[in-house]
C-alpha cells in the first residue's frame, strides 16, 4: 500500500491520504501500522480513530524494528531511485508500483508471492 501524497507530506495531508487509503483495504487487512518518528504522523490518533487500526511506533533509530518497511523500501528504488521527485508519479502509479510489489515472490514467504498470502487472509 502506498500513499500519494500530491500536496505534500505533513501531519495533516498524511493523516487524511493515510486514513482514505486505509479505509480501501477490506476489514480482514486492517490490523496495525508500524510508523518510525516522523513528524508526519503527528495526527496518528485521529487515523487510529478513523481506521481502527493499531498504531505503533519504532524506538528512534532503530530501522531493524521496521524490517518490512525498510526491505519494502529497497525495492521501490528499483521503481523510484533515491532523488526521484515523487510529485511525477499518481496515484494510479502508486497503486501500479503496489501491485508489482505484491505479485513478486519473497523468500521470507517461503517464495510465495504477497498477494496469494493476502487472498488467503480475505477467503478466511
Amino acid at each position: 500500500m502506498l500513499v500519494h501524497l500530491p500536496d505534500g507530506y505533513k501531519a495533516e495531508q498524511m493523516r487524511d491520504a493515510l486514513t482514505a487509503k486505509i479505509k480501501t483495504l477490506p476489514e480482514a487487512l486492517r490490523h496495525s501500522l508500524t510508523w518510525d518518528q516522523g513528524t508526519e504522523m503527528r495526527e496518528w490518533k485521529s487515523v487510529k480513530m478513523d481506521t481502527g487500526i493499531e498504531i505503533y511506533f519504532c524506538d528512534p533509530h532503530s530501522p531493524w524494528q521496521r524490517g518490512i518497511n525498510e526491505n519494502t523500501n529497497g525495492l521501490l528504488r528499483q521503481y523510484m531511485p533515491k532523488g526521484t521527485d515523487l510529485s511525477v508519479h499518481s496515484e494510479t502509479d502508486l497503486d501500479w508500483i503496489a501491485a508489482e510489489l505484491n505479485d513478486r515472490p519473497r523468500k521470507r514467504l517461503g517464495f510465495q508471492k504477497p498477494i496469494e498470502l493476502i487472498e488467503n487472509l480475505l477467503l478466511q
